[in-house]
């Protein structure tokens, strides 16, 4: 696979070349056997206006089904439409084991996600913070939306050493890439979030996204409750040299919604 012309572009920027031979058009058994043994899979997709939005989805062990090398069938219900781009991300933080595939929804109905897998590649363990997961009885989920950041939405990202953002480069699809770090390492000033870009593959999706489109999704997990909080709004790449604290990006919040007990799975920091 290719990289688009954003992620060439902010790989010239930050002076390294990527490896596209790694993306590949299918998914290989290991990443196969992968996505069939998690509890959960994190998403994004476009909404009607073409901006990023990014869920989680989740289910018992077994869940995910790889009939072949290019489908995943997700047993699940999900607000992904089909015909859209769909960008999923698995992340086992036992093992510190992610891996993407990248597609278009097929088919969404009687709870059964379908998607065709364009690109498949893995990242590097990275900024992984290492939990073991446990799975306890469902509660019945309760969402509120609000605008810019409230307390809650500010306590969530204040304590977080992980989040995800889903990015799109419009004709190129869509992308969710996980952030990691020390607890704190995002930043909040009002409505606007600094996140540092540390080191990882090298393929630049996300920056590379930004550059042709500046719209994204944050969501971020209550690791201890349970609960997901989705951001949405618009970022911009600050290509700084390190003698000026590194490079990074900064994301202006629009607006946003928090689902308390979200996910019937729990996880605890080793």
């Amino acid at each position: 696979m290719n990289f688009h012309d954003g992620e060439l572009a902010a790989q010239r920027r930050a002076g390294v070349v990527g490896n596209a031979g790694a993306i590949r058009d299918f998914m290989p058994a290991q990443h196969r056997l992968f996505f069939e043994q998690q509890p959960f899979l994190v998403a994004a997709t476009l909404d009607a206006d073409g901006a990023p939005r990014a869920s989680v989805l989740h289910g018992d062990t077994g869940f995910v089904h790889t009939p072949d090398e290019t489908t995943l069938e997700i047993a699940c219900a999900s607000a992904l439409v089909a015909g859209r781009p769909a960008g999923l991300l698995g992340i086992d933080f036992a093992t510190r084991r992610r891996n993407r595939a990248n597609g278009v929804v097929r088919s969404n109905a009687h709870a059964k996600l379908v998607i065709e897998v364009e690109e498949s590649f893995g990242n590097c363990p990275q900024h992984i913070t290492l939990r073991d997961v446990q799975a306890v009885a469902p509660q019945v989920p309760a969402s509120r939306s609000f605008a810019g950041l409230d307390d809650q939405a500010r306590a969530i990202i204040a304590r977080a050493d992980t989040f995800f953002v889903a990015s799109t480069g419009g004709v190129h699809g869509v992308d969710i890439s996980h952030r990691g770090g020390p607890q704190g390492f995002v930043a909040q000033d009002g409505d606007t979030l600094s996140v540092p870009d540390f080191k990882g593959n090298r393929y630049f999706n996300t920056l590379g996204n930004l550059l042709l489109d500046a719209r994204v999704a944050l969501l971020f997990i209550d690791f201890e409750q349970g609960d997901v909080l989705e951001l949405r709004g618009r970022a911009i790449v600050a290509w700084a040299t390190d003698a000026e604290g590194g490079r990074g990006w900064r994301f202006t919040c629009e607006g946003g919604t928090l689902t308390s007990a979200a996910l019937p799975l729990r996880w605890s920091r080793r």
